[in-house]
């Protein structure tokens, strides 16, 4: 090093061809060792971070994983990969008040149908979604700043309960949308809708020409619907999860509690009506020869033989294995319910899509079996999985089961919050569509050089 340093001419420095080394120089190499050692130890931990190491138990587990939950032990970590490192949105709900007939949609023509009404049944979510997001931290309430508008509605409730025929449905839909400025300006996709029965979208027959762009939550993914034709987009709609009752999610006591697997009855069980489905048929059938492997009890859903919610629950925790298979349509609430009395659900539905599947290996804890071998072989398949396996299982469903409970926003493991991740997947910087246009000062106008701030309702939609 004393070279380095020496102010004594260097024995090439009279040499025309070479740069004298000066201090300068000698300063400068120095650095640049210096630099790149840094350099190379923070592209090395940047690799290192941005690298998935081999999914265990079907989650990431990369320092860049940015959501961390449980709610049996373990963790969960929602990928940062599409999602960004922490949630932010801003959603937009419209006041049942703010435009006419949304109340209809909500209660009904004549006002009579309650919210707690329709909140219990399969469907609830259409209520919990809409109560949860008025309380929610995402909620804005000006609509210049919203990311996406959210329309509450509860059209299965209203529907099933005599409030709204179809064609009224469809009617006060197209009534309700031609009031929303917003929705023109962006042809409708970054407004939200629930559909959360297994009629999906068609529960309002012109959705193929009102919101063929807009988000729908719905749990039903079926591409083979009666219609032929689906009114699910993978690419912009979110399989979200059943209504389980609040009795069977809820932190702490429950309404009943599972058995361990040595005090279970059965092998299997399939709790549901038949409908006329070939699969449930054969179950039946199946349960008829081999009543001590397969429960399959014929359900009343009225009269003195109805059974309650606890006696509902008691028959599911009493086996290894709940079969799901497809009803109406391809997805069936039995899936979900299965994780709360931790039996290993297994869905005999072949086209059902499951909801957050970025996050959730379903290979790992649950079974999917093809809905044409419902037979024998089904259930020496099942009888041959050794206990300690499905035991195994049921502790990895344990773990993500909190993404199926639409518990409060306050709970970092929830349907709601696992929703507002996909969602926020969904959000544009600009929202264009084939009626907006804009200046070099960016001014938004219509298809008659109008400011949007002078755009007046009801406006013209697709």
């Amino acid at each position: 090093m004393a070279s380095i340093h020496s102010s004594k001419t260097r024995p090439f420095a009279s040499h025309h061809t070479v740069t004298p080394c000066t201090r300068t120089h000698q300063i400068g190499a120095l650095a640049l060792v210096i630099i790149t050692f840094f350099l190379t130890r923070i592209f090395d931990q940047s690799f290192n971070s941005s690298s998935f190491s081999t999914p265990t138990s079907g989650q990431y587990r990369s320092k860049n994983d940015v959501v961390r939950f449980s709610d049996s032990g373990g963790s969960i970590f929602w990928p940062q990969r599409g999602y960004g490192t922490h949630l932010s949105l801003k959603i937009y709900v419209y006041d049942e008040n703010e435009i006419d007939g949304l109340k209809h949609l909500l209660y009904g023509r004549d006002g009579k149908i309650s919210p707690d009404s329709c909140v219990k049944g399969q469907w609830g979510t259409q209520v919990k979604i809409h109560k949860m997001l008025l309380q929610s931290r995402f909620r804005t309430r000006k609509k210049e700043e919203a990311d996406l508008f959210f329309v509450p509605a509860y059209p299965k409730c209203v529907r099933v309960m005599g409030g709204l025929n179809d064609k009224e449905i469809n009617q006060t839909y197209v009534k309700v949308l031609s009031q929303m400025p917003y929705f023109r300006l962006s042809g409708g996709r970054n407004h939200i809708f629930v559909f959360p029965s297994g009629a999906g979208a068609h529960l309002f027959k012109s959705w193929a020409t009102y919101l063929n762009r807009s988000i729908i939550l719905t749990p039903e993914g079926d591409h083979t619907d009666k219609r032929d034709t689906s009114a699910f987009n993978t690419w912009k709609d979110i399989i979200i999860p059943g209504n389980i009752d609040d009795g069977m999610t809820t932190h702490g006591s429950r309404i009943v509690e599972p058995l361990p697997l040595s005090k279970r009855k059965h092998l299997a069980n399939y709790l549901g009506r038949a409908q006329g489905k070939v699969g449930r048929l054969r179950l039946i059938e199946l349960s008829k020869q081999y009543p001590d492997k397969l429960e399959c009890p014929e359900l009343k859903f009225s009269g003195p033989d109805k059974l309650g919610r606890k006696e509902y629950f008691e028959h599911l925790r009493n086996a290894k294995f709940c079969l799901a298979p497809r009803g109406e349509s391809s997805w069936t609430l039995r899936f979900y319910e299965s994780f709360f009395v931790e039996c290993v659900p297994v869905i005999l539905s072949d086209q059902a899509e499951l909801p957050f599947q970025n996050v959730i290996d379903y290979s790992q804890i649950s079974i999917k079996w093809p809905s044409t071998h419902i037979g024998t072989e089904l259930l020496d398949y099942l009888e041959s999985i050794p206990d300690k396996d499905i035991e195994e299982m049921i502790a990895r469903g344990q773990k993500i089961r909190c993404l199926f409970a639409y518990t409060p926003e306050s709970d970092s493991c929830s349907a709601f919050n696992a929703i507002m991740w996909e969602l926020q997947r969904k959000v544009r910087q600009f929202h264009q569509s084939s009626g907006t246009f804009w200046f070099h000062n960016r001014t938004i106008v219509n298809r008659n050089l109008v400011e949007f701030s002078k755009w007046k309702p009801p406006m013209p939609l697709p």
